[in-house]
């Protein structure tokens, strides 16, 4: 049953209404733990802002938090919003993270500013920071690789700890840049699937192993993120998905204010929240069998390198269900 690529995970830290903002980092590292112990290859956190229901805001130190609490398993950013930050600090950030754990630490890196306009401007960008993307990640690695592009300025730690990056999109501009720069890349279908097929075509067609940034071995590395929920049973796995899917509607058409179970009944056939619900069309959901049966054809359609997965249960316990559903190691 297993996959023959790598399994890796992506988690918001979501934290449900009316509790507090540990409990959902507890069940981060609880969900963390069952992966570790399962065999999965990564874990990533995403960087949010002004989010109530997300708690990876800030991501390194979530990251620090995990991988302390876990023995095998890569953890990384999913990925940091890099115009929202200077180049130095994340390498600071970062190469420390790889200094307390070596060989364990990942780095992803995004242009999106992560949050809406009024929010970016508290972070005090004005919108015209994403055009330095390019030239950022390539400041980034030079203080990482130790090779800095600025004279006289280094990262420590960071200098010389080579910690990986991964280019993330939901556009073709990133699987171009990606491509351009000899970088793996990873692809964010689990809420922007239009692109996808597009996107890992463009990346393999224009892979440049002697891009600036590509390693010596450097090949294609296309990853796909997909949203899952498996359980034993079908119905569970579909009952998983309705509330999964009512949350979403609920975030988007809220508006500050809960929706009713009658409302979400009644606005569920809207053009609008169809719209909504349209972003979640690269979701497999059902048993063992379905999911591993739908990953399977995912990566024969996108020919992925490995599968980031978004674990859309709602419930703690069949978010656990479905890591040992599809895990590596349940492959007997």
């Amino acid at each position: 049953m297993a996959l023959s690529i790598p399994l890796s995970l992506l988690d918001l830290t979501r934290v449900h209404k009316d509790e507090p903002a540990a409990e959902g980092i507890a069940r981060s590292v609880r969900l963390a733990r069952t992966a570790d112990r399962l065999g999965y290859h990564r874990l990533w956190f995403a960087e949010h802002h002004n989010a109530p229901t997300i708690a990876s805001s800030a991501t390194a130190l979530m990251i620090q938090h995990v991988a302390a609490q876990t023995e095998n398993l890569r953890v990384g950013a999913g990925g940091v919003m890099l115009p929202n930050h200077s180049p130095l600090v994340i390498a600071e950030q970062f190469g420390m993270l790889e200094t307390l754990y070596p060989g364990r630490i990942d780095l992803g890196l995004g242009r999106a500013p992560g949050t809406d306009g009024a929010t970016m401007r508290a972070l005090r960008r004005d919108g015209r920071e994403a055009d330095r993307f390019p030239h950022d990640v390539l400041e980034l690695h030079g203080y990482l690789s130790g090779h800095s592009l600025i004279a006289g300025v280094n990262a420590y730690p960071g200098a010389g700890t080579q910690v990986p990056l991964y280019i993330l999109g939901s556009s073709l501009f990133g699987a171009q840049l990606a491509a351009q720069f000899g970088l793996p890349y990873a692809f964010a279908s689990h809420f922007a699937p239009a692109a996808l097929n597009d996107a890992a075509r463009i990346y393999r067609e224009t892979f440049d192993p002697g891009g600036p940034l590509a390693s010596p071995e450097a090949k294609p590395h296309f990853i796909a993120a997909v949203n899952v929920i498996a359980a034993d049973d079908t119905s569970t796995a579909l009952d998983q998905r309705r509330q999964a899917e009512d949350g979403w509607l609920q975030a988007f058409l809220g508006r500050g204010q809960s929706l009713s179970p009658e409302d979400l009944r009644a606005v569920r056939g809207h053009p609008q929240a169809q719209q909504i619900l349209g972003m979640l069309d690269r979701t497999v959901v059902g048993t063992q069998s379905d999911v591993v049966g739908g990953l399977e054809a995912l990566v024969g359609e996108v020919q992925a390198d490995e599968l980031i997965l978004v674990n859309l249960a709602v419930a703690e316990e069949h978010q656990h269900r479905t890591l040992e559903l599809l895990a590596p190691a349940a492959a007997s």
